[in-house]
């Protein structure tokens, strides 16, 4: 309006004002100086605003003949500036006196009045009376108020911004320079440049010839007239015919040709900004639709796997599980690594998609239930916990079946002994050969069944072990228990029934003995030391070829200490054996010396002189194999130890490197040294050290894979495990990457909020400022801290709790009780930047739908591309508004919803 204030008006007497503050008329000269002075240009104004004005008094079903007779009583004066303004006026008056007319004239000039516009010596009186300079004046001044004045092209406006506009589109044709509004136009050129520009189709224009000015200006105003609705409003004849043609004339005719096609602007600026949207939104939903697929795919995986690791199927042999552990083994190094790398790409693109969704100002993703992050993050701690459960189920199966071999060769070994030991004891125990036998006989049967008796005592011990031995493998599940229970109980049977036959042959012959008296001394003491002698050797024997098993130095150590113990006593042993052979020997030489018959052989006992030195010769034998034995087993465990030596000095390198690097990706990711990109690289070379370091990791599996399959279970030289270290990898893998997606997010969110480095590196010193603790997110107290630091009003009253309240369910939708660097980061750039909203793209579908509160699928397909405009009929709701028309459409809900204002 202040513009408008500064324009120059016409002069009742010829000449202007002068121009207020140098208006965009300041340059023209005094409108009518010379045009009236001129019939020609008299004759152009009247037939061009004739034109003008018709062309919106039709609008209301009437138009004017004569210009300066058909306003004189003010009625259609009245009307032409309600159609033109878009307002109501006073309610004229219909009387037919001069003083009627007055009236209606001077509302109409009140009214340009309001608009601004300083009306400089037009009275009402001159209209009424017709007086053509004024009339034409006064419709000049409307034609530049409300036609001319609100263009605006590149901040110039009016007659400098129409000149320009008309340039900048006739730029690109030949013959046509417009450097005015008079004599570029005289060729026509210009007219059919406009339209060919905006509409090619209607206009052939390499036919053209600057030389056939009529045709030029005839075809373009047809043309105009038949296609644009715009109304003739010169002849071409009167164009050509004068040397300059009116200036005013020909700015209210191309004035008409802007209006005609800046709609048609409008409607492609909606358009593409519509498009935009779209594009933006349906690449939204194809990352939505690739994330829910990769989560679908990982959890199925996990879902099918987890049940093979919880399997618990029982094995019968050492082979079938180290089978497993083969196969456990593969799965980790094959199968599991390309799952961890989807699991973690899963999490990149599920930050990056998030980061999008702000960035466009939409609500953010929400996937499937039962497809979170946290139920993926959730279905692997399942797995993870799955596999250490089964390896070390594995690992304890494999110590049971080697404890139950063990145990079965043991049972076998004593039951064997024990067998051979009782083999023909019944049929001895029933002879009856003391019936017939003398006194000194039944002393010997006396004595000898004395010695069996000790004897019997003596083996008590090996079958209480046997029975042990064969309880423990029926509680560890041995494959093979039925058989051990039977050939348990039958020894158990068989010992019972030499019990009861030991105790009824001593009745019979101490029955006997009563009658009988004879005594060898020598033979008896002979069995009596014989039989514990023989007793020893056979359990010397038996623990010689005892088999054992050993998982440390410390336990061979033990075995070889007590294996030397048992070698010191054997000179002792010797003794004895010497000693007893010396008691034979002696009632050998005492019944030579006498002539007594079958002093030689001792009644009283079984073991003879020679078994006792063949079972010398057996445990002397033994005794060698004993130490080669151990000492093989000594060089097995210090092998092993070495094994655990490697792995630990490989650990206690590897493991202290991880947490290093831990530390230092943590320290870049909240320090502020250079730049996003100059952070981004760092920290990319640090991911690059991190992968040139895994053949360290792998040469520690290698290490590990040769322990387990030494069957070494412990080591005391490191606190690192194998399954430590490779949990421990793999959050190494995982922060980086994550940490490097932050980064990009955040060099994401500059660019596209237009956030410079300083901006950026305040948000983040500030952050960093209040998390005291190095966690990479702020509590309620510590943000809201922040925020005061950076002039939020969010002090502890009511209006800034309530702002403080609002602020935290933006940062902290979920309310977790935090706020990470990013969603700072996303605050404050919406704080400091401007994004699309609902209300642009709800007023472009406004434009594309000519104003109407729907829109049909038909000018969808007509203002937009094919594509977006099939997404948008798709997904649209009928418009059920009263003013709906056949196949209405509801634009401004499925605007709302795009920006989460809304459902679909």
């Amino acid at each position: 309006l202040s513009l408008c204030a500064r324009l120059p008006l016409p002069h009742p007497c010829g000449r202007g004002p002068e121009p207020e503050g140098g208006g965009y008329m300041a340059q023209e000269e005094d409108w009518d100086r010379d045009l009236l002075l001129d019939p020609a240009w008299e004759k152009q104004q009247r037939k061009t605003f004739t034109a003008w004005c018709n062309s919106h008094l039709r609008k209301t079903g009437t138009q004017i003949e004569n210009i300066d007779e058909d306003f004189r009583d003010g009625l259609k004066l009245m009307l032409l500036l309600e159609v033109i303004s878009g307002e109501r006026l006073p309610k004229p008056e219909r009387g037919k006196m001069r003083v009627h007319k007055i009236n209606n004239v001077n509302k109409a000039l009140d009214f340009i009045a309001s608009k601004g516009v300083k009306l400089v010596s037009i009275g009402a009186e001159e209209i009424v009376d017709g007086n053509a300079k004024m009339t034409l004046g006064m419709i000049w001044t409307i034609i530049l108020r409300f036609a001319i004045q609100d263009i605006s092209v590149e901040e110039t406006s009016a007659k400098e911004g129409l000149l320009l506009w008309c340039q900048r589109k006739t730029a690109p044709y030949k013959n046509v320079n417009v450097q005015n509004f008079h004599i570029s136009w005289k060729d026509g050129l210009a007219f059919n440049a406009l339209i060919h520009r905006h509409r090619p189709e209607l206009i052939d224009y390499e036919q053209l010839r600057k030389d056939d000015p009529v045709t030029n200006l005839n075809n373009a105003f047809e043309v105009a007239e038949k296609y644009l609705d715009i109304p003739k409003m010169l002849d071409a004849e009167d164009i050509v015919g004068t040397l300059r043609p009116d200036e005013k004339a020909i700015m209210t005719y191309v004035s008409c040709f802007y209006h005609a096609f800046s709609g048609a602007q409008k409607a492609e600026t909606a358009a593409n900004r519509i498009c935009k949207v779209l594009a933006v939104n349906q690449e939204n939903e194809h990352l939505m639709e690739d994330y829910e697929k990769l989560a679908s795919d990982l959890l199925q995986w996990i879902e099918r796997t987890i049940p093979w690791l919880e399997s618990r199927s029982a094995q019968r042999t050492l082979q079938e599980l180290q089978q497993q552990l083969e196969e456990l083994r593969l799965y980790r190094r094959v199968h599991k690594p390309p799952r961890v790398q989807e699991k973690v790409q899963l999490e990149i693109n599920f930050n990056t998609l998030q980061t999008k969704l702000r960035l466009s100002n939409r609500p953010a993703f929400m996937p499937s239930e039962g497809r979170m992050v946290a139920d993926i993050s959730a279905g692997w701690q399942r797995l993870e916990q799955a596999e250490k459960g089964y390896e070390e189920w594995l690992l304890n199966e494999i110590r049971r079946l080697e404890r139950l071999d063990h145990l079965a060769e043991k049972f076998r070994q004593k039951a064997s002994i024990h067998e051979g030991w009782t083999e023909g004891k019944e049929s001895l125990l029933q002879q009856k050969d003391f019936e017939a036998a003398s006194l000194s006989d039944i002393k010997a049967l006396i004595r000898k069944h004395e010695a069996f008796e000790s004897d019997l005592a003596a083996h008590q011990d090996r079958v209480e072990q046997i029975a042990a031995i064969a309880q423990e493998l029926n509680e560890l599940e041995y494959y093979d228990s039925p058989s051990v229970n039977a050939r348990c109980q039958k020894i158990c049977d068989q010992w019972d029934v030499l019990g009861s036959l030991t105790h009824s042959r001593r009745e019979a012959l101490e029955h006997t003995e009563k009658q009988l008296e004879s005594i060898d001394e020598l033979h008896l003491e002979y069995a009596k030391r014989a039989a514990p002698f023989n007793n020893w050797m056979e359990s010397a024997m038996e623990d010689l070829q005892d088999m054992f098993i050993v998982h440390t130095i410390e336990e061979i150590q033990g075995l070889i200490a007590a294996h030397d113990q048992f070698k010191s006593t054997l000179p002792e042993a010797d003794k004895e054996r010497e000693a007893i052979l010396g008691i034979q020997r002696e009632a050998q030489r005492i019944g030579e010396q006498h002539g007594i018959k079958g002093a030689g052989s001792n009644p009283y006992t079984s073991v003879t002189p020679h078994i006792i030195g063949s079972k010398w010769e057996r445990v002397q034998a033994l005794v060698p194999k004993r130490d080669e034995a151990l000492q093989e087993e000594q060089s097995k465990q210090e092998s092993n130890e070495r094994l655990r030596l490697q792995f630990a000095s490989q650990a206690n390198t590897v493991g202290p490197w991880i947490h290093t690097k831990m530390e230092e990706i943590g320290r870049i990711s909240i320090e502020l040294h250079g730049t996003l990109e100059d952070q981004l690289q760092q920290l990319q070379l640090y991911e690059q050290s991190i992968m040139d370091y895994r053949p360290n990791l792998e040469l520690l599996e290698q290490q590990h894979q040769r322990i387990q399959e030494a069957l070494v279970f412990d080591n005391r030289h490191t606190n690192y495990s194998m399954e430590h270290l490779r949990v421990g990898w793999q959050q190494l893998l995982t922060t980086s990457a994550r940490t490097i997606n932050e980064l990009q997010n955040q060099i994401l969110t500059r660019d596209a909020k237009g956030i410079s480095q300083e901006q950026l590196q305040e948000f983040r010193a500030s952050f960093n400022h209040f998390d005291k603790d190095h966690g990479g997110s702020l509590g309620p107290e510590e943000f809201k801290a922040c925020l005061i630091s950076l002039g939020y009003d969010v002090e502890n009253d009511r209006q800034g709790d309530a702002e403080f309240q609002r602020i935290m369910s933006l940062v902290d939708p979920n309310g977790s009780g935090s706020v990470t660097f990013q969603a700072f980061l996303d605050f404050m750039s919406r704080e400091t930047t401007d994004t699309d909203t609902a209300d642009q793209v709800i007023a472009s579908f406004r434009v594309l739908a000519g104003d109407k509160n729907y829109i049909t699928a038909a000018e969808l397909l007509r203002e937009l591309p094919r594509e977006q405009a099939e997404y948008c009929i798709s997904r649209m709701a009928p418009y059920g508004g009263s003013d709906a028309g056949p196949g209405a459409l509801d634009y401004t809900s499925f605007s709302t919803a795009l920006y989460g204002e809304s459902d679909l």
